[in-house]
């Protein structure tokens, strides 16, 4: 496995997050990928490293391989900032080689030094491989069930 470079996205790496966002939105039911959506929400995550991160992995030619995007908000059980996961893929060629674990620590490590005293994230219920993943890594399941509606 080649040299991999973990750190903290900027403006220049948006075009990558967002073909790895369209890849991540064609395996979730919920989603479709909307390219103009996707670069909107990645350039306010970005401009906003105060509350937000998008950690992501480079491969030796500065291509980024995989992301991992969290967002602070204030969680009134934990009475204490709480960090929300909401994107991770890593591209298919280089699942399995512990990438998404490393930035999956990168991140938990920037939510405690952001104050965070707890993360989560949703994760699409059919898709096994992701919810064999996450337990793998000891991530709970809680009684808690997603709900929306659009704006």
């Amino acid at each position: 496995m080649e040299n991999i470079n973990y750190q903290v996205a900027n403006e220049s790496d948006i075009d990558d997050l967002v073909s790895l966002l369209s890849d991540l939105f064609t395996i979730e039911k919920d989603f479709n990928p909307d390219l103009s959506k996707q670069r909107k929400g990645l350039e306010l995550i970005v401009k906003n490293l105060d509350t937000a991160t998008v950690q992501v992995a480079k491969n030796n030619a500065g291509k980024v391989i995989g992301m991992v995007t969290a967002q602070l908000v204030i969680s009134t059980a934990q009475g204490a900032a709480s960090a929300w996961i909401e994107d991770m893929v890593i591209h298919s060629s280089y699942r399995g080689h512990g990438i998404g674990k490393k930035l999956l620590q990168r991140t938990l490590d920037w939510a405690k030094e952001n104050g965070a005293t707890r993360a989560q994230l949703l994760v699409d219920i059919e898709n096994k491989e992701a919810l064999g993943y996450y337990e793998h890594l000891k991530w709970e399941s809680t009684q808690l069930q997603a709900r929306r509606v659009f704006l």
